[in-house]
């Protein structure tokens, strides 16, 4: 069990509420931090309800004033922040022959540019403390690539190295920086991916199915685990690592 003060990005839907619903469960004090509040707010009652601390706070990672606000929130309410979980993204499926530079910039901004603001607000705390936890979520996308993710994939393996170079940086301060690559999730965003095919979006999950050693896709309940293991006190001695969550599907 952990008291600490999570703060969440993008935690209110998909693979962010396995995140938080896992860790309010063990015992986080947890920021649900998310551009959708109406959302986040529903989660954190749904976390409060089962006995949890929990609160919803309005982010968005692309603009560090809004997170510099929202990171000043979570403290007033619950104190320093002691762990972060960066999860908030987004993606799109096309050909990189067919993306544009505005699209680069949207998918750089959000999945590693947003990562890295909310890191440099809460960093400095953690180091004067002498404590902090920081869980980034990569993709298994960015480890081994992925077919229409190429600007996504390149934004998360991004994601991995920067965290192996921090996690260097801060090693003696006492602060631990860890990635885990959820690999295919089942979540609203892939459910939208699969129904773009049409009449082909059954086949679509079939195949993301049947790739999957485990014959299952994973759910946003399957990650959460192994964030709450990277954010507690057993993690101590683990930093700079890359842990894939993805039933098999990748081994190296």
């Amino acid at each position: 069990m952990s008291n600490r003060v999570a703060l969440v990005t993008g935690g209110a839907q998909g693979i962010g509420r396995g995140i938080v619903t896992t860790m309010g469960a063990a015992g986080f004090r947890v920021a649900i931090a998310d551009l959708n509040l109406e959302a986040a707010e529903k989660t954190a009652q749904e976390i409060k309800n089962n006995g949890g601390e929990a609160m919803a706070v309005r982010i968005d990672v692309t603009d560090t004033a809004a997170v510099a606000a929202a990171v000043a929130e979570v403290e007033a309410h619950f104190g320093p922040i002691e762990v972060v979980v960066n999860n908030a993204g987004w993606d799109d499926f096309m050909p990189f022959v067919d993306t544009t530079e505005d699209f680069w910039e949207k998918i750089l901004d959000l999945n590693f540019k947003g990562a890295l603001r909310v890191i440099q607000a809460v960093v400095p705390g953690m180091i004067e403390r002498g404590n902090g936890r920081i869980v980034n979520i990569g993709s298994d996308a960015g480890r081994v690539g992925s077919s229409l993710e190429a600007v996504y994939s390149g934004a998360k393996g991004g994601i991995i190295a920067f965290s192996k170079t921090l996690a260097r940086e801060v090693a003696t301060k006492g602060v631990t920086v860890n990635v885990v690559c959820p690999g295919p999730t089942d979540t609203p965003a892939l459910r939208k991916f699969a129904d773009g095919a049409g009449d082909n979006a059954d086949k679509v999950i079939s195949g993301m199915t049947r790739a999957v050693p485990m014959k299952r896709l994973g759910t946003p309940e399957d990650i959460g685990p192994a964030v709450a293991f990277f954010a507690s006190d057993a993690a101590g001695f683990i930093t700079g690592q890359t842990l894939s969550v993805s039933g098999g599907l990748t081994m190296a």
